[in-house]
Protein backbone atom coordinates (compact mmCIF):
# COMPACT_ATOMS: atom_id res chain seq x y z
CA UNK A 1 0.00 0.00 0.00
CA UNK A 2 1.12 3.21 -1.04
CA UNK A 3 2.61 5.45 1.74
CA UNK A 4 0.41 8.40 1.61
CA UNK A 5 -2.87 5.85 1.52
CA UNK A 6 -1.85 4.77 5.19
CA UNK A 7 -0.90 8.68 6.23
CA UNK A 8 -4.58 9.32 5.33
CA UNK A 9 -6.09 6.42 7.54
CA UNK A 10 -4.01 7.53 10.32
CA UNK A 11 -5.08 10.96 9.82
CA UNK A 12 -8.93 9.39 10.20
CA UNK A 13 -8.15 7.54 13.04
CA UNK A 14 -6.81 10.64 14.94
CA UNK A 15 -9.69 12.89 13.83
CA UNK A 16 -12.07 10.04 14.86
CA UNK A 17 -10.23 9.80 18.41
CA UNK A 18 -12.07 13.59 18.82
CA UNK A 19 -15.26 12.42 18.57
CA UNK A 20 -17.22 12.30 21.47
CA UNK A 21 -18.72 8.82 22.10
CA UNK A 22 -21.99 9.98 22.32
CA UNK A 23 -21.57 10.36 18.35
CA UNK A 24 -19.93 7.52 17.73
CA UNK A 25 -22.28 5.61 19.35
CA UNK A 26 -24.99 7.31 17.29
CA UNK A 27 -22.87 6.24 13.73
CA UNK A 28 -22.13 2.89 14.99
CA UNK A 29 -26.17 2.43 15.18
CA UNK A 30 -27.77 4.01 12.53
CA UNK A 31 -27.54 4.58 9.15
CA UNK A 32 -29.55 7.37 8.53
CA UNK A 33 -27.98 10.37 7.32
CA UNK A 34 -25.84 8.62 4.69
CA UNK A 35 -25.80 10.18 1.89
CA UNK A 36 -23.50 9.29 -1.32
CA UNK A 37 -22.74 11.19 -4.59
CA UNK A 38 -21.19 8.30 -6.11
CA UNK A 39 -22.08 7.15 -8.90
CA UNK A 40 -23.54 3.90 -9.72
CA UNK A 41 -23.17 1.70 -12.59
CA UNK A 42 -24.66 -0.93 -13.96
CA UNK A 43 -23.59 -3.74 -16.73
CA UNK A 44 -23.46 -7.61 -17.52
CA UNK A 45 -20.62 -9.99 -17.34
CA UNK A 46 -20.85 -12.73 -19.65
CA UNK A 47 -19.59 -16.57 -18.16
CA UNK A 48 -20.56 -19.26 -20.31
CA UNK A 49 -24.14 -19.37 -20.17
CA UNK A 50 -24.79 -17.26 -17.46
CA UNK A 51 -25.17 -13.16 -17.39
CA UNK A 52 -23.83 -11.64 -14.16
CA UNK A 53 -25.57 -9.05 -13.24
CA UNK A 54 -22.44 -6.42 -12.04
CA UNK A 55 -23.47 -3.07 -10.11
CA UNK A 56 -20.15 -0.97 -9.30
CA UNK A 57 -20.28 2.33 -6.66
CA UNK A 58 -17.16 4.20 -5.96
CA UNK A 59 -13.38 4.53 -6.86
CA UNK A 60 -10.32 3.45 -5.57
CA UNK A 61 -8.43 0.03 -4.58
CA UNK A 62 -11.43 -2.62 -5.99
CA UNK A 63 -13.32 -4.87 -3.66
CA UNK A 64 -15.22 -7.84 -5.31
CA UNK A 65 -18.11 -8.11 -2.56
CA UNK A 66 -20.01 -12.10 -2.11
CA UNK A 67 -23.67 -12.05 -0.75
CA UNK A 68 -25.02 -14.85 1.20
CA UNK A 69 -27.90 -17.16 0.98
CA UNK A 70 -26.61 -18.94 -1.04
CA UNK A 71 -29.95 -18.25 -2.51
CA UNK A 72 -30.10 -14.33 -2.24
CA UNK A 73 -28.72 -11.71 -4.14
CA UNK A 74 -26.55 -8.69 -3.81
CA UNK A 75 -29.54 -5.82 -3.06
CA UNK A 76 -29.93 -6.75 0.81
CA UNK A 77 -26.20 -5.58 1.38
CA UNK A 78 -27.25 -1.82 -0.04
CA UNK A 79 -27.39 1.08 1.03
CA UNK A 80 -25.50 0.19 4.14
CA UNK A 81 -21.96 -1.27 2.58
CA UNK A 82 -22.55 1.63 0.18
CA UNK A 83 -20.85 3.80 2.48
CA UNK A 84 -16.75 2.14 1.79
CA UNK A 85 -17.31 3.82 -1.65
CA UNK A 86 -15.59 7.11 -0.72
CA UNK A 87 -12.43 4.85 -0.72
CA UNK A 88 -13.39 1.85 -2.22
CA UNK A 89 -14.06 0.40 -5.76
CA UNK A 90 -16.99 -1.83 -4.42
CA UNK A 91 -17.80 -4.44 -7.19
CA UNK A 92 -21.37 -6.09 -6.38
CA UNK A 93 -22.76 -9.21 -8.30
CA UNK A 94 -25.40 -11.24 -8.08
CA UNK A 95 -24.16 -14.87 -8.42
CA UNK A 96 -25.12 -17.48 -11.23
CA UNK A 97 -28.82 -18.33 -11.08
CA UNK A 98 -30.05 -15.74 -8.20
CA UNK A 99 -31.35 -11.89 -8.67
CA UNK A 100 -30.41 -10.77 -12.00
CA UNK A 101 -28.04 -13.43 -12.84
CA UNK A 102 -30.94 -15.98 -13.00
CA UNK A 103 -32.20 -15.09 -16.56
CA UNK A 104 -30.68 -18.38 -19.08
CA UNK A 105 -30.04 -20.35 -15.92
CA UNK A 106 -30.62 -24.07 -14.77
CA UNK A 107 -30.59 -24.85 -11.03
CA UNK A 108 -28.46 -27.63 -12.44
CA UNK A 109 -26.00 -25.45 -14.10
CA UNK A 110 -24.97 -24.35 -10.97
CA UNK A 111 -22.19 -26.00 -8.96
CA UNK A 112 -19.34 -24.47 -5.92
CA UNK A 113 -17.02 -24.40 -9.11
CA UNK A 114 -19.31 -22.99 -11.29
CA UNK A 115 -19.64 -19.78 -8.89
CA UNK A 116 -15.95 -20.00 -8.33
CA UNK A 117 -15.07 -20.25 -11.55
CA UNK A 118 -17.35 -17.24 -12.11
CA UNK A 119 -15.59 -15.25 -9.31
CA UNK A 120 -12.74 -15.71 -11.42
CA UNK A 121 -14.53 -14.08 -14.44
CA UNK A 122 -15.24 -11.29 -12.49
CA UNK A 123 -11.78 -10.51 -11.93
CA UNK A 124 -10.85 -10.93 -15.23
CA UNK A 125 -13.06 -9.13 -16.41
CA UNK A 126 -12.26 -6.13 -14.21
CA UNK A 127 -8.65 -7.02 -15.38
CA UNK A 128 -7.51 -7.14 -12.40
CA UNK A 129 -4.23 -9.24 -10.99
CA UNK A 130 -4.93 -9.09 -7.19
CA UNK A 131 -8.22 -8.15 -5.69
CA UNK A 132 -9.76 -7.81 -2.26
CA UNK A 133 -12.68 -10.15 -1.78
CA UNK A 134 -15.41 -9.17 1.36
CA UNK A 135 -18.01 -11.84 1.69
CA UNK A 136 -21.04 -12.26 4.24
CA UNK A 137 -22.14 -14.99 5.40
CA UNK A 138 -21.96 -17.71 2.71
CA UNK A 139 -20.29 -15.20 0.71
CA UNK A 140 -17.48 -15.71 3.31
CA UNK A 141 -17.32 -20.15 2.16
CA UNK A 142 -17.38 -18.80 -1.36
CA UNK A 143 -14.68 -16.33 -0.77
CA UNK A 144 -12.37 -18.83 1.06
CA UNK A 145 -13.00 -21.10 -1.61
CA UNK A 146 -11.63 -19.16 -4.29
CA UNK A 147 -8.70 -18.23 -2.13
CA UNK A 148 -7.47 -21.66 -1.31
CA UNK A 149 -7.64 -22.26 -5.48
CA UNK A 150 -6.26 -19.03 -6.05
CA UNK A 151 -4.17 -17.25 -3.23
CA UNK A 152 -1.81 -15.42 -5.69
CA UNK A 153 -5.06 -13.67 -7.29
CA UNK A 154 -6.30 -12.58 -3.63
CA UNK A 155 -4.67 -9.42 -2.09
CA UNK A 156 -6.66 -9.72 1.22
CA UNK A 157 -9.64 -10.81 2.75
CA UNK A 158 -12.81 -9.85 4.98
CA UNK A 159 -15.43 -12.34 6.05
CA UNK A 160 -17.98 -10.50 7.54
CA UNK A 161 -20.40 -12.61 10.03
CA UNK A 162 -19.15 -16.07 7.89
CA UNK A 163 -21.51 -19.46 7.70
CA UNK A 164 -19.23 -22.34 8.77
CA UNK A 165 -16.76 -23.96 6.62
CA UNK A 166 -16.73 -27.46 8.02
CA UNK A 167 -19.10 -29.99 8.69
CA UNK A 168 -18.60 -30.11 12.07
CA UNK A 169 -19.35 -26.02 12.80
CA UNK A 170 -22.36 -26.47 9.86
CA UNK A 171 -23.70 -29.26 12.69
CA UNK A 172 -23.21 -27.09 15.42
CA UNK A 173 -24.91 -24.44 14.21
CA UNK A 174 -28.02 -26.44 13.20
CA UNK A 175 -28.03 -27.77 16.98
CA UNK A 176 -28.05 -24.39 18.42
CA UNK A 177 -29.89 -22.57 16.15
CA UNK A 178 -32.54 -25.36 17.22
CA UNK A 179 -32.20 -24.52 20.84
CA UNK A 180 -32.48 -20.79 20.11
CA UNK A 181 -35.51 -20.95 18.39
CA UNK A 182 -37.43 -23.27 21.05
CA UNK A 183 -41.60 -23.05 19.86
CA UNK A 184 -40.12 -21.25 16.69
CA UNK A 185 -38.81 -23.97 15.74
CA UNK A 186 -41.86 -26.17 14.95
CA UNK A 187 -43.57 -23.06 13.42
CA UNK A 188 -40.85 -22.66 10.55
CA UNK A 189 -41.57 -26.81 10.20
CA UNK A 190 -44.69 -26.46 9.80
CA UNK A 191 -44.52 -23.05 7.69
CA UNK A 192 -42.06 -24.85 5.30
CA UNK A 193 -44.72 -27.38 4.76
CA UNK A 194 -47.01 -25.26 3.85
CA UNK A 195 -48.50 -24.79 -0.05
CA UNK A 196 -48.00 -21.35 0.21
CA UNK A 197 -43.57 -21.77 1.12
CA UNK A 198 -43.38 -24.68 -1.14
CA UNK A 199 -44.84 -22.84 -4.34
CA UNK A 200 -42.84 -19.87 -3.53
CA UNK A 201 -45.41 -17.68 -2.34
CA UNK A 202 -43.10 -14.20 -1.93
CA UNK A 203 -45.32 -13.34 0.84
CA UNK A 204 -45.20 -16.89 2.47
CA UNK A 205 -41.28 -17.34 1.97
CA UNK A 206 -41.24 -13.15 3.61
CA UNK A 207 -43.21 -14.55 6.45
CA UNK A 208 -40.82 -17.57 6.93
CA UNK A 209 -37.77 -15.29 6.79
CA UNK A 210 -38.98 -12.70 9.65
CA UNK A 211 -39.31 -15.65 12.00
CA UNK A 212 -35.88 -17.26 10.78
CA UNK A 213 -34.13 -13.90 11.45
CA UNK A 214 -35.73 -12.81 14.51
CA UNK A 215 -32.83 -13.55 16.43
CA UNK A 216 -29.99 -12.32 13.61
CA UNK A 217 -30.40 -8.63 14.67
CA UNK A 218 -29.03 -6.12 18.32
CA UNK A 219 -32.13 -4.17 17.35
CA UNK A 220 -35.33 -5.51 16.23
CA UNK A 221 -36.66 -2.96 13.65
CA UNK A 222 -33.67 -4.07 11.56
CA UNK A 223 -35.41 -7.20 10.68
CA UNK A 224 -38.12 -5.19 8.97
CA UNK A 225 -35.53 -3.55 6.89
CA UNK A 226 -34.34 -6.82 5.65
CA UNK A 227 -36.80 -8.49 5.36
CA UNK A 228 -38.32 -5.89 3.14
CA UNK A 229 -35.73 -5.56 1.40
CA UNK A 230 -35.32 -9.38 0.53
CA UNK A 231 -39.42 -9.45 -0.43
CA UNK A 232 -38.85 -6.55 -2.57
CA UNK A 233 -36.96 -8.84 -4.97
CA UNK A 234 -38.45 -11.76 -4.79
CA UNK A 235 -40.81 -13.38 -7.36
CA UNK A 236 -42.06 -17.02 -7.24
CA UNK A 237 -39.77 -18.40 -10.05
CA UNK A 238 -36.78 -16.58 -8.47
CA UNK A 239 -37.56 -18.05 -4.96
CA UNK A 240 -37.85 -21.76 -6.14
CA UNK A 241 -34.79 -21.41 -8.02
CA UNK A 242 -32.52 -19.93 -6.00
CA UNK A 243 -34.08 -22.80 -3.44
CA UNK A 244 -32.59 -25.17 -6.02
CA UNK A 245 -29.41 -23.80 -6.26
CA UNK A 246 -29.02 -23.42 -2.36
CA UNK A 247 -29.66 -27.39 -2.22
CA UNK A 248 -26.89 -27.96 -4.77
CA UNK A 249 -24.47 -25.52 -3.32
CA UNK A 250 -25.04 -27.16 0.49
CA UNK A 251 -24.67 -30.52 -1.56
CA UNK A 252 -20.77 -29.24 -2.85
CA UNK A 253 -20.23 -28.09 1.10
CA UNK A 254 -21.89 -28.55 4.48
CA UNK A 255 -23.67 -31.41 3.37
CA UNK A 256 -20.53 -33.26 1.70
CA UNK A 257 -19.12 -36.00 4.04
CA UNK A 258 -15.54 -34.73 5.46
CA UNK A 259 -16.00 -31.04 4.23
CA UNK A 260 -14.04 -29.23 6.21
CA UNK A 261 -11.77 -26.19 4.59
CA UNK A 262 -9.97 -25.10 8.40
CA UNK A 263 -6.94 -28.03 8.29
CA UNK A 264 -6.27 -25.87 4.19
CA UNK A 265 -6.93 -22.83 5.57
CA UNK A 266 -3.45 -23.11 7.65
CA UNK A 267 -1.64 -22.39 4.13
CA UNK A 268 -3.24 -19.79 3.15
CA UNK A 269 -1.26 -16.17 3.51
CA UNK A 270 -3.79 -13.40 2.90
CA UNK A 271 -3.90 -11.01 5.02
CA UNK A 272 -7.53 -11.84 6.74
CA UNK A 273 -9.84 -9.90 8.43
CA UNK A 274 -12.83 -12.00 10.63
CA UNK A 275 -15.95 -9.66 11.22
CA UNK A 276 -17.98 -11.30 13.66
CA UNK A 277 -20.95 -10.22 15.98
CA UNK A 278 -22.31 -10.76 20.07
CA UNK A 279 -25.76 -11.02 18.43
CA UNK A 280 -25.20 -13.64 16.08
CA UNK A 281 -26.94 -16.56 15.09
CA UNK A 282 -24.11 -18.45 13.95
CA UNK A 283 -22.04 -19.68 16.63
CA UNK A 284 -19.01 -18.02 18.19
CA UNK A 285 -16.66 -20.96 17.15
CA UNK A 286 -17.53 -20.72 13.31
CA UNK A 287 -15.89 -17.15 13.24
CA UNK A 288 -13.22 -18.26 15.50
CA UNK A 289 -12.16 -21.49 13.99
CA UNK A 290 -11.18 -19.44 10.87
CA UNK A 291 -9.27 -17.17 12.02
CA UNK A 292 -7.25 -19.66 13.94
CA UNK A 293 -6.70 -21.38 10.82
CA UNK A 294 -5.73 -18.84 8.67
CA UNK A 295 -1.90 -17.68 9.68
CA UNK A 296 -1.92 -14.10 11.25
CA UNK A 297 -5.57 -13.28 10.67
CA UNK A 298 -7.64 -11.05 12.94
CA UNK A 299 -10.69 -11.59 14.19
CA UNK A 300 -12.87 -8.99 16.32
CA UNK A 301 -16.34 -9.03 17.64
CA UNK A 302 -18.33 -6.18 17.33
CA UNK A 303 -20.93 -5.19 20.36
CA UNK A 304 -24.13 -4.87 20.37
CA UNK A 305 -24.37 -6.19 16.59
CA UNK A 306 -25.87 -8.80 14.91
CA UNK A 307 -25.47 -10.73 11.59
CA UNK A 308 -25.98 -7.95 9.32
CA UNK A 309 -23.29 -6.34 11.02
CA UNK A 310 -22.85 -3.54 8.05
CA UNK A 311 -26.63 -2.71 8.97
CA UNK A 312 -26.46 -2.50 12.61
CA UNK A 313 -22.94 -1.18 13.40
CA UNK A 314 -21.65 0.40 10.39
CA UNK A 315 -19.29 2.84 11.66
CA UNK A 316 -17.64 -0.04 13.93
CA UNK A 317 -17.44 -2.07 10.19
CA UNK A 318 -15.79 0.86 8.86
CA UNK A 319 -13.16 1.47 11.72
CA UNK A 320 -12.18 -1.98 11.33
CA UNK A 321 -11.62 -2.33 7.75
CA UNK A 322 -9.93 1.21 7.52
CA UNK A 323 -7.86 -0.48 10.33
CA UNK A 324 -7.30 -3.38 8.61
CA UNK A 325 -5.90 -1.45 5.38
CA UNK A 326 -3.94 0.65 7.12
CA UNK A 327 -1.69 -2.21 8.11
CA UNK A 328 1.03 -3.92 5.66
Amino acid sequence: MKKNRVEQLKSRFARAALTCSCATWLLANSAVGFETNATVRESHVSAGNASLYVREIGQGPAVIVLHGGPDFDHTYLVPELDRLSDEFHLIYYDQRGRGRSADGVKPEDVTLASDVSDLDQIRRYFKLDSVVILGHSWGAVLALEYALRYPERVSRLILMNPAPVSQNDFKEMRKERLEKLGPDADRLTAMRASGGYKEGDPDAVAAYYRIHFRAAFARPENLDKIVERLRSSFTKEGILKARAIEDRLMDDTWLSPGYDLLPRLKTLKVPTLVINSDHEIIPAGTPKHIAESIPGARMVTLQDCGHFSYLECPAAVREQIDLFFSRK
